[in-house]
């Protein structure tokens, strides 16, 4: 797995063995970051949810965010990640909180340009995550909120205050862009 754009471009990343992560591949990195690249977007600080390796905030790094912070509840994953981090030159840009998403949801105070989720295939709690993101003070009217999921399993087009921008197939996997809608 490597950094696909920006200035940690071919850089390889760790990898945990086995099955307990399923990173997101090169080309649908690409491919998300190439969806992002037509829509306005604040990139100074964003957020990594079910981070694993770290690729997806890393790769927002790389092509210029500010900040990231990464949430994995795996141990294992953090230690990967900070390793990444240290490789690729990012560490001073960024934070790994290793906890529940659902735990960093209720600490996180800053409000982020950019969401990546990108949990288990297996995890039916998607729709209540994006549900209660909807609400929190986390996201602004220009969040964009990048969703990997699996595309036997299609996500609604609203979540309250959440509305899908973009949605994409890649297989498998399925990337889903949502933005707050703000009452006019």
């Amino acid at each position: 797995m490597r950094i696909t754009g920006g200035s940690a471009k071919g850089q390889i990343l760790k990898t945990l063995p086995g099955l307990l992560v399923r990173p997101t591949t090169d080309r649908v990195r690409e491919a998300i970051f190439s969806m992002l690249s037509s829509l306005p977007s604040d990139w100074d600080r964003g957020l990594d949810l079910f981070a694993g390796t770290g690729a997806l905030g890393i790769e927002a790094l790389s092509r210029e965010a500010g900040w990231i912070d990464f949430v994995d509840r795996n141990s294992k994953s953090c230690k990967i990640i900070k390793q990444n981090l240290e490789k690729t030159g990012f560490s001073d840009q960024a934070h790994v909180y290793c906890c529940p998403v659902i735990k960093a949801l209720g600490f996180l105070e800053e409000r982020y340009g950019l969401i990546f989720l990108d949990p288990p295939y297996a995890d039916t709690s998607l729709g209540t995550l994006l549900t209660n993101l909807s609400a929190s003070r986390l996201i602004s009217a220009d969040s964009l909120i990048i969703v990997s999921h699996a595309s036997r399993s299609p996500l609604d087009k609203q979540y309250n205050s959440l509305s899908m921008l973009k949605e994409k197939r890649y297989g498998d996997t399925c990337i889903s862009i949502y933005r707050k809608e703000v009452a006019a």
